[in-house]
């Protein structure tokens, strides 16, 4: 018989480790034992689990859930020990062996080093404003060292003992948010103490240095895409107001309700408006975010109502914003941004995923069986998408 696929126990796993430790913290907390740092309960301890370790080293994940395995097997004989008298040496030898012969994990590879701030959640929401916000603090106090297309290769960076990181590093786009916070607030240091980065803890706020971090993920993505056409990590639909004809704005979340988004950057007549489509929703992104003065039938007319998404979804494009009219974007029923459609381009198809999962598209198969027909390309693009999730960790954490 096969056993499950290794995203199922790993998955299973990294959450399990995830609350564990948010619990641990809780508890400290309750109990006094860690105190606030900007805003939210301090991490008390120099390490973490590794969970983005874990990821990538599946014998060190088969190596810890065997030993919690065994920690569980020990502690219901300890509990049937204790209930059962006449055989409690029998109980108390098998949780014994089996704590034994379990294959205990290195806690050197499976420990990291953690900041106060480690499992602090940002309270943006990844919105765009807070996205333009940090795009204008980037370009302010950054820029010099990690440069306009967040490569490290700033006017600066070669003055600098150590070279910035690109921010198209997978690694980097894996570390918690609250280490990122951390590193921008205090600063960064070598093995050796010195000072690798200042920090910017007197220059910024906390909610300054949240946006900046917002404006990391778009930069990402944007030169991900301009470079090598997929994003190093996956990227969010970013939080904004959708106002549909002239009703008041709701949430993003409120009104996409778990449906497919199609994104659209207009700037046009209404004639050229995108036709209403019931495979997804669709919202438009304008240069002064209002919606179109009048709506053709069957046409899309919901708005992204803030000017200040052009700029942002040109950011996420790695596009010059005077040429972004006709760009779209595809976002899947859980709200993550997968696949992008440049103006003059050949069409929807599997080439337009700028964030794939990296697994195999059973489901699409199936359903393009069941159908008798081979489906269009953008039909196969979201069966695709509904196929495969999008499984991110960050920091340990499974978003």
């Amino acid at each position: 018989m096969n056993g499950p696929p290794p995203q199922a126990w790993l998955n299973a796993l990294l959450r399990v480790l995830q609350e564990g430790q948010l619990a641990l913290l809780d508890l400290w907390y309750a109990l006094g034992w860690t105190s606030d740092v900007h805003g939210q309960p301090a991490w008390p301890w120099a390490r973490r689990i590794a969970g983005e370790t874990l990821l990538i080293d599946l014998g060190l994940a088969r190596q810890l859930g065997l030993s919690l395995l065994a920690v569980a097997v020990a502690l219901a004989c300890v509990v049937i020990a204790l209930c059962w008298r006449r055989r409690r040496a029998l109980w108390l030898g098998i949780g014994a062996l089996a704590l034994v012969a379990a294959p205990w994990p290195t806690p050197a590879l499976l420990l990291t080093p953690a900041a106060p701030t480690s499992f602090h959640q940002s309270p943006t929401r990844f919105a765009v404003d807070s996205i333009a916000e940090g795009a204008r603090l980037y370009a302010r106090h950054c820029v010099a060292c990690h440069g306009d297309d967040g490569r490290g290769e700033g006017p600066l960076a070669g003055t600098l003992s150590r070279w910035p990181p690109t921010f198209l590093s997978p690694l980097l786009g894996r570390r918690a948010e609250g280490e990122l916070f951390w590193h921008i607030v205090a600063g960064m240091h070598d093995a050796a103490g010195h000072e690798t980065m200042p920090p910017f803890g007197q220059q910024l706020d906390d909610r300054q240095a949240w946006a900046v971090i917002d404006y990391l993920k778009t930069l990402a993505a944007g030169t991900g895409t301009a470079l090598q056409g997929t994003w190093p990590v996956p990227l969010r639909l970013p939080e904004v107001a959708v106002r549909c004809g002239q009703t008041a704005p709701r949430t993003l979340a409120d009104w996409r309700g778990g449906q497919r988004v199609r994104v659209v950057a207009f700037d046009g007549s209404p004639d050229t408006l995108p036709i209403d489509d019931p495979r997804f929703l669709t919202l438009l992104v304008t240069r002064d975010g209002r919606p179109p003065a009048s709506v053709p039938d069957f046409r899309a007319g919901c708005v992204a109502s803030t000017p200040a998404v052009w700029p942002v979804y040109a950011r996420i494009a790695g596009a010059d914003p005077a040429r972004l009219a006709g760009t779209t974007w595809l976002a899947d029923r859980d709200g993550w941004l997968r696949a992008l459609d440049a103006p003059g381009g050949s069409g929807w198809s599997d080439a337009s995923l700028v964030c794939t999962a990296g697994q195999p598209a059973t489901r699409a198969a199936g359903n393009t069986a069941d159908h008798g027909a081979a489906p269009d390309g953008l039909t196969a693009l979201l069966l695709r998408m509904d196929a495969e999730p999008v499984r991110f960790v960050q920091g340990g954490f499974v978003h």
